[in-house]
C-alpha cells in the first residue's frame, strides 16, 4: 500500500484533530462584524491576556495582521524598519505599498536578528526630500533564520531604542507559541515591549485557519475598522475560532516536541555525506540544510525527495526547509533521513567520475 506523503514543507499543512473539529462543530456562534461572535469573543480574551494587553482582534490570516498593524502605526509616505529576509518584506506581496502606500528599510541581520548596530543611523525624516521613519518590525521566530529566537534583552534593547527614536514597535509572532515552548520565556513577556503582537493559530498550534492583532484597546479599536476595510471582517467565524481556541488550550506543550523531531533531522542530515544543516542546535522546529553544489541544486534536491514521497520546500539555491509540526511523527523523521540518504546515494552513482 502506498504511504501517504510525508509533509515538511510547513507547520500550516496540519489537519484539525478529531477533538479539535468536534470543539468546532459545537462552537456557539454569532455574527463577528455585527452584535458578536462568542466564540470569537473568548479567544480575543484569552490571547490578550495570554500576552498581558487590552484587546485582540480574530483575522483570517498572519498577512492580514501585519498588514492591519502598518497600517495603524503609519501614514502613506512613512518607513519600516525590519530585518531584510521577515515575513512582511518578503512573502507579502509588499503589502505596505499596496494597500497603505508605505516604504521599507530592509536592514540585514545574522540569521535574522538584528542587533542595535545595525539600526544606528538608519532614521529619516525632519527634510521634505525624505520618507519618514515610523515604525520598527521584528519578527519571532525567524522564518528565513531557520526557527531562531530572538533573545529577550536584544529584543528590549531595540524596542527602548526605536522608543527613543520616536517609533512605534511590531512583532510579527507567527510562531511565538514555539519560541515559549523553547525558552519557558512566557508569551507577555515576549509581547511586552511592543506596541502591537501579530500571532498565528495555524502553524505549530494545528488550527485550520487564524491569525490575532494584539495590542491596546484604542489600537484593536482602530484595527476592527481597518480590518473591515481590507476584507477581513466574517460572520459567523465562531466555528474557526474554536479551532483555535483547542489548540491554545492543548496543543502548547507538544510543540517541545516537535522541536525535538527537528534536532533529530538536523542530526540526520549531519551524518549524510553532501549535506549539512545550516544550524547544528536547531532553535525551534525548522530545519535549514545545503546541499553541496557538487551533489545537486536545492530544486533537482527537492524533487527527487517528492517523487519519493518527502515533501519539503526549495529555501535557496543550495537550501531546502524542512519544519517540523503536529502531523510529523517519528516514523516520519526516519522516511525523512532515509529519502535524503538515499537520494544523495542516487545523486553520487549517476554524477560522472
Amino acid at each position: 500500500m502506498k504511504l501517504p506523503p510525508a509533509d515538511f514543507r510547513s507547520d500550516t499543512v496540519t489537519r484539525p484533530t478529531p477533538e479539535m473539529r468536534r470543539a468546532m462543530a459545537e462552537a456557539p456562534v454569532g455574527d463577528d462584524v455585527c452584535e458578536g461572535d462568542p466564540t470569537i469573543d473568548e479567544l480575543q480574551r484569552t490571547i490578550a491576556q495570554e500576552l498581558g494587553k487590552e484587546a485582540a482582534l480574530y483575522v483570517p490570516s498572519g498577512t492580514m495582521s501585519n498588514q492591519i498593524a502598518l497600517r495603524l502605526h503609519c501614514s502613506p509616505g512613512d518607513e519600516i524598519l525590519c530585518e531584510a529576509e521577515c515575513h512582511i518584506y518578503c512573502y507579502e506581496q509588499g503589502g505596505y505599498a499596496q494597500l497603505s502606500g508605505l516604504a521599507v528599510n530592509p536592514i540585514r541581520g545574522r540569521h535574522g536578528i538584528l542587533s542595535l548596530d545595525d539600526l544606528e543611523g538608519q532614521i529619516r525624516g525632519g527634510d521634505e526630500h525624505l520618507v519618514t521613519t515610523k515604525l520598527l518590525c521584528l519578527e519571532n521566530t525567524h522564518n528565513r533564520g531557520g526557527g531562531t529566537i530572538y533573545p529577550l534583552e536584544r529584543i528590549r534593547e531595540l524596542c527602548d531604542w526605536a522608543r527613543e527614536q520616536g517609533l512605534a514597535t511590531h512583532l510579527d509572532g507567527a510562531r511565538l507559541f514555539n519560541a515559549t515552548a523553547a525558552t519557558g520565556v512566557s508569551l507577555a513577556e515576549w509581547a511586552k515591549p511592543f506596541d502591537t503582537i501579530s500571532v498565528c493559530f495555524s502553524k505549530g498550534l494545528g488550527a485550520p485557519v487564524g491569525s490575532a492583532l494584539i495590542g491596546s484597546a484604542e489600537a484593536i479599536r482602530k484595527a476592527r475598522r481597518v480590518r473591515k476595510l481590507f476584507g477581513g471582517g466574517m460572520r459567523q467565524a465562531g466555528i474557526i475560532a474554536a479551532g483555535a481556541l483547542y489548540a491554545l488550550k492543548h496543543h502548547r506543550e507538544r510543540l517541545a516536541e516537535d522541536h525535538a523531531r527537528a534536532q533529530r533531522l538536523a542530526d540526520g542530515i549531519a551524518a549524510i555525506d553532501g549535506l549539512s544543516p545550516v544550524h547544528a542546535r536547531v532553535p525551534t522546529n525548522i530545519v535549514l540544510f545545503r546541499i553541496d553544489e557538487a551533489l545537486a541544486t536545492a530544486a533537482n534536491f527537492q524533487k527527487r525527495l517528492e517523487a519519493t514521497g518527502v515533501l519539503t520546500y526549495e529555501f535557496g539555491r543550495q537550501v531546502i526547509r524542512a519544519v517540523t509540526h503536529l502531523d510529523v511523527d517519528d516514523p516520519s523523521v526516519e522516511r525523512f533521513l532515509d529519502a535524503c540518504g538515499a537520494t544523495v546515494e542516487d545523486l553520487q552513482s549517476t554524477s560522472p567520475a
